[in-house]
């Protein structure tokens, strides 16, 4: 008795694991199918005698998660709290907080370094930047270096801003931000690092100095203050 010959293997050698599709290759093959069965589907449904064929189909997509805004200027965005951005014009209205200290206040906002709730100013550079349109005209009112002074103390007394180094101010990052939620969470924990979690430190206890009349603004206790500069 004979035994069978030895079977014969391909002359390719042993197939590899076939490797798993890339998501654009996989999604490539899916508009195939789909263009195919589209095709014919409308063979179909023009009957024997008059087929046709799918010359184009349409794909509409919904705008990027990732779109980037449409702000006005060079200078980027902030994200600002609604509570804290409607307070400050009822704190105004109130005259709980001076001209100055707002200006002061919207100003270094504006200038973050992105990412970091810091603003590189020195004092002069925020005088000097806030009389900008000022300068441009004839006997236009300016705010001067020592009125910029005693807002930027004032605003560090309501825990809004917090000099951090010469030239450097930062930002109470929980009301205005510029950057993505990650980079504000790495900011906020260098400041409790800086600063403890205790609940009268910065940025904690946000308000101006209280002295005389209470205005309630959603929970939080405000008090009015006589303007005086």
């Amino acid at each position: 008795m004979t035994t069978d010959p030895p079977t014969r293997r391909g002359s390719g050698g042993q197939r590899g694991a076939p490797t798993p599709a890339s998501d654009e290759s996989a999604f490539d093959d899916i508009l195939h199918v789909l263009g195919r069965q589209l095709g014919e589907a409308g063979e179909q449904a023009a009957g024997p005698r008059g087929r046709r064929k799918l010359k184009k189909a349409t794909f509409e997509y919904d705008d990027s998660a990732s779109a980037v805004h449409n702000m006005a200027g060079g200078s980027g965005y902030s994200l600002a709290s609604n509570w804290f951005t409607q307070l400050l014009a009822q704190l105004a209205v109130a005259n709980s907080i001076t001209k100055s200290q707002l200006c002061v206040f919207l100003f270094v906002a504006g200038g973050q370094v992105p990412g970091t709730g810091i603003a590189q100013f020195t004092q002069q550079e925020i005088t000097d930047g806030l009389n900008k349109l000022a300068a441009q005209k004839k006997d236009g009112k300016k705010i001067t270096r020592s009125t910029v002074n005693r807002a930027i103390k004032a605003l560090c007394e309501y825990h809004w801003l917090e000099h951090v180094g010469n030239g450097k101010i930062r930002l109470n990052v929980t009301l205005w931000f510029q950057g993505n939620s990650t980079a504000q969470h790495e900011v906020l924990a260098e400041i409790a690092d800086d600063h403890g979690d205790e609940p009268g430190a910065f940025p904690n206890g946000i308000g101006p100095v209280q002295h005389q009349e209470e205005f309630d603004f959603g929970g939080t206790l405000y008090h009015r203050e006589e303007r005086t500069g």
